[in-house]
This record gives structure tokens, sequence and C-alpha cells, in this order.
């Protein structure tokens, strides 16, 4: 059944039944029609539509469709359970999915202009007390993430000066990052940051939190600096983030 739509940001969020136990909720400015091919990377490979893929736990390919460039991601879990259940989750809700999460905390951080990619639908596949998922967002145009920049070349002062500033609007908003680390940080071609993956990620009270926050971000670009002898950081980059995070909450 289809929920009455609302206006959010220039958006039209709805939320379908696409099949027996398929659900979507989905911005109509940009997908009229939902489907579920539309989250079957097999579909878009008939297509010849994949224009690439990237590393992670998840399943991500890069769709090419019309002038625009689609990211699928197919969640998948980690660590132990995921040798177990893989890409399942106990189902306690639609609402409660990590697809329809992701996707309203992405909604919610579009009204209030930060930097994070356009969701487009989420998909929920049930099946007794488990389900899948897949989200979809517009790909960042002209982005590359920072770890792969930081292999290449090196910031400038103000490059890690706007980092964060931008990690600050977030803490500002009270938007806790679950992963905050190198690979998720993008910067486009004007050198604007962008975070990515709120997967677990939600609006959280206080401000304790926000310190261990930044520390997490700190560990990821120490351990890589460990792993790459390429890898362009130093401590100096580190107090210029540092300085712009502070500077922005002052």
């Amino acid at each position: 059944m289809d929920n009455l739509p609302y206006q959010w940001c220039e958006m039209t969020i709805k939320q379908q039944q696409i099949g027996r136990r398929q659900f979507v909720l989905f911005d109509e400015t940009i997908m009229p029609r939902p489907e579920k091919a539309f989250f079957d990377v097999k579909h878009w490979q008939r297509q010849n539509k994949i224009v690439g893929r990237a590393k992670g736990r998840g399943t991500t390919v890069f769709i090419k469709s019309l002038n625009d460039v689609w990211v699928l991601r197919h969640f998948r879990r980690g660590g132990m359970i995921g040798k177990v259940l893989e890409d399942q989750y106990f189902y306690t809700g639609l609402s409660r999915t990590r697809a329809f999460t992701e996707f309203n905390l992405l909604t919610s951080m579009k009204a209030m202009n930060l930097p994070v990619p356009t969701p487009i639908a989420a998909y929920v596949s049930r099946r007794g007390f488990l389900y899948r998922a897949d989200l979809l967002t517009r790909l960042i145009p002209h982005s590359e993430d920072l770890h792969s920049i930081l292999c290449r070349r090196d910031l400038a002062e103000h490059e890690w000066h706007h980092i964060g500033e931008t990690i600050a609007r977030f803490h500002t908003a009270q938007i806790y990052h679950h992963d905050l680390n190198v690979r998720n940080i993008m910067l486009n071609d004007q050198s604007q940051a962008w975070l990515i993956d709120f997967d677990r990620c939600y609006k959280r009270a206080g401000n304790g939190w926000k310190q261990d926050n930044l520390a997490r971000l700190r560990r990821s670009l120490v351990k890589e600096r460990g792993k790459h002898t390429t890898f362009k950081w130093t401590e100096a980059d580190w107090q210029s983030l540092m300085m712009g995070y502070r500077q922005y909450q002052t």
C-alpha cells in the first residue's frame, strides 16, 4: 500500500510494497516507479550499466542511469555473526531496518544542508523473522575518498582545515557517525568534503562521544600510514584538521 507522500527538502518520499514481502522507501522525484530489479546487480549487468565497484564489507556497485550515476549497496554483516547470517538481519519493523533507518537519516541530514549523498531508495525483502536490504544513493560527482587521495598526494593546510570544519558541522547537528574513518570522507574536485556510509549512524545527544569519534578517525589515519609507505599524512595535518574543527565551534 502507498502512504501519503510528504515534501521534505524538495523530495517526495513515499513507501510502497512492490512484492509479497518487499518494501521500498523512495524519492519519487528521482525514482517515479520503483521495481525490485533496480536492487539486483544482475539486472544492471545485463544492461551493461555497471561502471564501477567499491571495496568493502558490502557489495557496492556504481550504475549509469540516464545522466546520473547511482550507488547500489547491499547490506552485509561483519564479524563472527556475518559468517553465519552474512546478509540477513532480524526483522523488528520496517522503520528499524538498516536500509530504512539510513535512508531516513540521509533525508534528515539533507534537510539540514549537511554534505551527504542524496538518498534515492531503500529496499527491504522480508522472509519470516529475517530480512535483506539494499540502499540506492546518488554518486557524489567528481569525488574520491580521502584514503585514495592521500596515497597519491599531500593535502594542503586549508583542505585539512575544511575537513575539520565539516566534521564539526555534523557534530554540532548531533550526528554520530559509527565508522568515521579515512575511507568514509570524500573530497570532490573543488576540495569540498563529504561524509558517506551512514549505516548504524544516528542523532545522538550530549557531547562526550565526540572526542571518541575524532579519535576513531585519527586511529584510521595512523593505521593507513603504517600500512602504506606512500600515505601522505603527518601529525601537523591532524593539528590543521583540529584547528578547523575547533574554529567552527567557536
